[in-house]
């Protein structure tokens, strides 16, 4: 006998949307986590001088273009500005 024969498609469809759910939500919730954490710590290591702009920008994946901003440290003191918590701090 089959385990779901007697249960129509949509009861199959909610047990399984019931069950994979929560598994999706942890592991997008923990890829969020582990990318925020990979850019912190990007962005510290550069302002601690461990590495130089240039280093950052790869480890970032930002992309520098002629236009407004010419300088790669430029580009990661306004990038990384926007995770520091307080204003003040700067790059």
């Amino acid at each position: 006998m089959k385990p779901f024969a007697k249960y129509p498609l949509s009861k199959k469809m909610k047990y399984l949307f019931v069950v994979f759910y929560p598994f999706f939500l942890i592991c997008s919730a923990e890829a969020v986590t582990t990318k925020m954490f990979k850019v912190l710590d990007t962005c510290a290591r550069y302002r601690l001088g461990e590495i130089n702009a240039n280093e950052a920008i790869e480890k970032l994946k930002l992309k520098l273009t002629n236009s407004s901003i010419n300088k790669p440290n430029d580009l990661v003191k306004k990038y990384c500005s926007v995770f520091t918590p307080n204003e003040k701090i700067e790059f």
